[in-house]
């Protein structure tokens, strides 16, 4: 094979090759990257390796799909004291959560909620070249939303902001805040338009309020048809928030493509949402990062403590005489009580079972700065081995492991619309791999074992990232 001069030529040999489409394994396999794509891919007897190409040496390692992450946060766009403090490094900031997660060997991630600006300024930097990170996709605003200090986002009265407060929630929505949920269909149809000039990858929208209680739907069915049209016609991806059945059901019936955390809701998922979200092979980006693992062991920890606590009868004989329990009060239980996480486990199994299109979205967020915290961040929302940890999760939750690798590979490109491009090992797509030094289908954690990553045919030195620490920590490179 003849190469034009100037054309970079990899050829990774001897590895053994997990394509991302959930077959058998390629056993000694070849695959030979032609500047920023694949060109070749292959049994090693099969395929005649340039002779100017660099070698990768990749005997008894296991060679995969470069990573997808369907929903991080690696802006700012909460908590006040971090963003008056670091609001001017908003930008270095996104760089550094994202370079933790290439650093992990996710080549793709999807923001799907922070500053629209910053965020779009690093996206653009990444694929000019001008820095390395993995390829960004962004929505900015949860459209219908008000901002981290609004109703709709965080229940805080519109009357109750400061100056600062008002200013930064307009920044976050851009035009797309809660005013859209008064329009007519009309009306909306521009706002949205006016919304996808500005150049966000997809569109989220807010099916109700971020919450779970109370649940308020955010857009009549009539109104998020066309939200979802006037995306589709941009040939974009268009997903919700919903935290009721009720409220989720309607976003289905409007034709969107994506769920984010279809699992989080107030009650366990019937039956009839479950068929109809298979039926229409809608995405579910899945938060298994918080239901699973160290998470998971913490809620079974704390459930059996306050089984031992005094019991509720005991408690009831100490109120006062025919005073029942409010409402408020029942809540406060069942929240207390871990009682939603359970059932947002449940939903994530009756998921998997059906057979729904599944990926993982982690909710990997910044959140405070480091030192306005009274305690360490817990690793599984963290960049990048959050995004590890929700990998294990899925097989904790029903997933074999090759099934997990496709979630995060075959299936987040379908959640980018990138299919044709991106998350699967194959002829004529760009050439995002990692390198394992031990089989993951022998233990999903063996995803943690990087030996090299490449990212759109260029190899990455990844245990210099990040390149600027900001928040994060030097040594395994992800505490918060």
């Amino acid at each position: 094979m003849t190469f034009a001069n100037g054309q970079n030529v990899i050829a990774i040999v001897g590895g053994t090759v997990i394509d991302g489409n959930g077959g058998p394994p390629i056993r000694n396999g070849v695959i030979i990257i032609q500047d920023n794509k694949i060109s070749e891919i292959g049994r090693k007897s099969s395929i005649k390796i340039p002779s100017k190409a660099k070698i990768i040496k990749a005997t008894g390692k296991y060679v995969t799909p470069g990573f997808i992450d369907s929903n991080v946060h690696l802006s700012l766009y909460g908590r006040g004291e971090t963003i008056v403090r670091y609001e001017h490094k908003n930008e270095s900031i996104t760089l550094e959560a994202a370079q933790l997660q290439l650093k992990h060997g996710f080549t793709t991630v999807r923001d799907s909620y922070g500053s629209l600006l910053p965020l779009m300024h690093i996206r653009d930097a990444i694929a000019r070249g001008d820095t390395i990170g993995p390829r960004i996709l962004v929505a900015g605003n949860i459209v219908g939303w008000g901002g981290p200090y609004s109703i709709s986002f965080s229940l805080i009265r519109e009357k109750d902001l400061t100056i600062f407060q008002e200013q930064f929630n307009d920044f976050i929505t851009q035009g797309s805040g809660e005013e859209l949920m008064d329009m007519g269909p009309n009306e909306l149809k521009i706002a949205i338009n006016n919304y996808l000039d500005l150049g966000p990858d997809f569109i989220k929208y807010g099916g109700t309020s971020h919450f779970s209680s109370p649940i308020m739907i955010g857009f009549s069915p009539r109104a998020q048809e066309v939200i979802v049209e006037e995306t589709h016609k941009r040939n974009l991806i268009a997903e919700t928030h919903s935290t009721s059945s009720e409220g989720l059901m309607i976003s289905v019936l409007a034709g969107i493509d994506l769920i984010q955390h279809p699992e989080v809701l107030s009650t366990e998922m019937p039956d009839e949402l479950i068929n109809e979200i298979a039926e229409r092979r809608i995405v579910g980006a899945m938060l298994s990062n918080t239901i699973t693992g160290a998470a998971w062991e913490r809620h079974l920890k704390k459930r059996k403590k306050d089984s031992k606590k005094v019991s509720d009868s005991e408690v009831n004989n100490r109120r006062r005489e025919n005073l029942n329990k409010t409402s408020a009060e029942l809540r406060a239980e069942i929240r207390a009580s871990g009682e939603m996480m359970e059932i947002r486990r449940k939903n994530a199994v009756k998921l998997i079972v059906a057979g729904c299109i599944i990926t993982i979205g982690t909710d990997n967020y910044l959140g405070a700065a480091p030192e306005f915290r009274r305690n360490k961040k817990y690793e599984n929302q963290a960049f990048g081995i959050g995004s590890v940890i929700a990998t294990e999760g899925l097989v904790e939750l029903g997933m074999t492991p090759m099934e997990a690798i496709v979630a995060i590979t075959r299936n987040g490109a379908i959640a980018c619309k990138m299919l044709d491009k991106i998350g699967t090992l194959e002829v004529g797509k760009y050439a995002d791999l990692v390198i394992l030094e031990e089989n993951p289908l022998n233990n999903i954690s063996n995803i943690k074992k990087i030996h090299q990553v490449i990212r759109d045919g260029k190899i990455i030195d990844f245990e210099t990232l990040p390149y600027e620490r900001i928040f994060s920590s030097p040594g395994r490179g992800h505490a918060w």
